[in-house]
Formats: structure tokens, sequence, C-alpha cells
């Protein structure tokens, strides 16, 4: 959007450059041989509108009449008044950084046109920050949009992909990819505005995962119905943890260690292809000898969760292995499923 901007600017100033130019020569052409009797060709008058705007301080062309002289003057005083801001422009431009920045966008926005299967993030509150972070520490592409042009100026330094704007617009989230986008976060402060981007992208995208924030228990029902796949009470879930830390601490500092460990250990959905892992039993797999990772449960494709599986259990297409293991760990186990 800012970029388009700049270029509609450059372009104004590069047609108002045109514009002087055209005027001069055509000028010249017609009253240059004035009062002289010698009639100025093209080349001519082309000649003497460059040394004219650039003052290089080059000798007439031809000898000047007074309708001459008085264009002269005019031209002079007009072109040079163009020229001035285009360089005052150009100059501020670059000063500030605008340029740089606008370019920067430029290439940001070519950046997430290549993306499919990302994640979009909306929202850059303290919610919004934890979604982020958690992101790049398991290394999954994902776009920011946020609205907040103070907010959006402090990621300019990072490798974030980012969008200002309002994410319950379309034009916004079709910036975004929300089109080939595999999942939406909806982190904004409000409930209404989280409802509204719901909405929207459900819109857009029939498939895309929708998980929201929700503050009020009387609305999960309204985002369901626009569309939503998951609602997540913060205050509920800030409940539980205030109970897990005083009911089992150290079960929950485990937990804790493992999402702050630079080893990014996390718990993983990896679905099962239909060939490779399926009809294999768990044992047969060697699942944790091939990659590192230890797979905690299964889930059947009609929903039922088998915990702790023992090395009997039969692992078919279309099921999900809740796996525990790094980055790479998880990476080499989702290689495996997909054979």
């Amino acid at each position: 959007m800012e970029l388009a901007k700049l270029t509609r600017k450059v372009s104004r100033l590069l047609l108002i450059l045109g514009l002087v130019f055209a005027v001069g020569v055509a000028g010249y052409m017609l009253l240059g041989g004035l009062g002289t009797g010698q009639a100025w060709s093209f080349l001519d008058a082309l000649y003497m509108t460059v040394i004219t705007l650039a003052t290089v301080g080059y000798g007439e062309t031809h000898p000047l009449g007074p309708a001459g002289r008085i264009f002269t003057v005019f031209l002079i005083i007009g072109g040079m008044t163009v020229v001035s801001y285009g360089v005052i422009t150009i100059t501020t431009l670059i000063a500030e950084g605008e340029l740089q920045r606008l370019l920067r966008r430029g290439r940001m926005d070519k950046d997430i046109s290549k993306l499919k299967d990302h994640y979009i993030v909306c929202g850059a509150g303290e919610l919004g920050r934890h979604i982020l972070k958690e992101l790049q520490d398991t290394r999954q592409p994902f776009v920011l949009i946020d609205k907040n042009a103070e907010t959006v100026k402090k990621l300019y330094s990072g490798e974030i992909l980012f969008i200002q704007g309002d994410a319950s617009e379309d034009a916004i989230l079709q910036q975004a990819g929300i089109e080939k986008a595999f999942g939406i976060f909806c982190a904004l402060p409000e409930d209404k505005d989280n409802l509204f981007v719901v909405l929207t992208a459900r819109e857009l995208n029939k498939h895309v995962r929708i998980i929201s924030k929700r503050i009020e228990d009387e609305s999960e029902q309204k985002f369901f119905r626009a569309g939503a796949d998951k609602t997540i009470s913060t205050n509920k879930i800030g409940g539980l943890r205030m109970t897990s830390e005083m009911l089992r601490p150290t079960t929950a500092t485990f937990l804790d260690f493992m999402l702050r460990d630079k080893k990014n250990i996390r718990f993983e959905d990896v679905e099962v292809g239909s060939e490779g892992l399926a009809g294999k039993t768990l044992a047969e797999t060697c699942l944790h000898d091939k990659t590192g990772a230890m797979v905690v449960a299964i889930r059947s494709k009609d929903g039922e969760i088998v915990y702790n599986p023992k090395g009997n259990t039969r692992i078919d297409s279309g099921s999900i292995l809740v796996a525990l293991g790094g980055v790479e760990q998880i990476e080499a186990l989702r290689a495996l499923s997909k054979k």
C-alpha cells in the first residue's frame, strides 16, 4: 500500500518534470525565433531546454528575441521550482529512511505472496507476542497483522513478516495470503474485534483453521457460528494454570521448563499418511530409534485416543500421533509419516 503511494508520488513528479520539458521544447520552437527571423528545430529547442533547466551556463543556441527571453525567464523559474521540489522530496525520503523502509516493505510483500500453508497472527499484544515466539521457536511460517503503527515500527529491525492494517478487512487478509494459509490466530484485545476477523477469514477461506481468543463465556457460541474452530478463554486458562501451580507444582515446572528450553522440546501432532507407517504396529516402526521422538498418544480417525500406546498398538492411515520431541526430531517423524 505505502509502496504504491511512493510510486504514485514519484510518477507525479516525473510527469510534472516531463511537462516542463515539453513546454520548454514547444515554447522555444514557437517563440525562440520570433524577432530574429531564424526558426528553431526540435533538437535546438530540446538542447536549449536542457541547458536552461540544468543551469550549466552555456550560451544560447540561437540569438533570442524579446519573446524568447521572457519565455526563458519563466521556464527557469518554473523549471527550477519543479527540480528543487523533486530533489527535496527524494532527499527527505532518503534522509528519513522512508525510501529504504518502503523498498523493504515491497520485498516483504513479495515474500508474503510466496507463502503457503502458513499461519496468520492477528494482534501483536501480550498474547500475540507469545504466539509469535512459539511459532518462531518451532520454525513455522507466519505473517503478523496489527494496525498499531508504533507496534509495527518496532518489528522493522526483525525478521518477522508483517502487515500494518485492520485484520477484519478483506484486502488486509488477502494481502496476508488467507486463501493459502493453514491457520489464523485471532488475538485482538476485544471479543467483537476477533469475531469480525473470524467472520471475514471464514468467508475468504472455507478450510482455514481458526483459533480465537475469547474473554466472555457467553461469546463462545457466537464464535462457533461465525466459523471459529476453537476458542480459548484466557481467563479460564489462567485459572487452570494457577491451580496447577498450587496442586502439582513439579508438573507445572516441567512444562514451563520445556517451553523455555533452548532445545525447543514440544508436544506435536503428526498425521499418518497412507503409506510408510500405516498398517504397522508402533514397535515395527521403530520411530524412537529412527527419529528420537517419543509417541505419547495416538488418536484414531474416529476420535478414540490411546494414551501411552504399547508396542503392539496398530497405526492406521489418517491417525494422529501425539509426539514429544525437538524440532528436528518432529520434522524427521513427519517425513516418515508422509512416506
